[in-house]
């Protein structure tokens, strides 16, 4: 099943993200099988992080959660906030995903 996991950086904090980019990618390296689509979030001039979009894949809520928390933005505390949400699979556009 599928899981969106939305987080909102705490504002004025870009130190902490960048302090941990290295290591947050790393372990998405280490999650690749459960990662559909991910990106940060950006202001809309598309300058400024302002948090991360995750659509995975988990078997359950507590898994969806265990990834998100295993997140070393996570445990750094970037986030204000981290939203995880059921997803119904519908449509899906792959050319429109590389075209952005």
């Amino acid at each position: 099943m599928l899981w969106c996991i939305t987080c909102v950086d705490k504002p004025g904090d870009s130190i902490a993200r960048l302090s941990v980019l290295e290591t947050h990618r790393a372990y998405l390296k280490t999650q690749d099988d459960k990662i559909v689509m991910s990106g940060a979030t950006l202001s809309d001039d598309g300058e400024t992080m302002t948090g991360s979009c995750f659509i995975i894949s988990a078997n359950s809520r507590s898994e969806a959660e265990a990834f998100s928390n295993g997140d070393p933005f996570t445990a750094a505390g970037v986030f204000e906030s981290v939203n995880i949400t059921r997803m119904k699979k519908s449509s899906f556009y792959p050319d429109n995903y590389e075209k952005a």
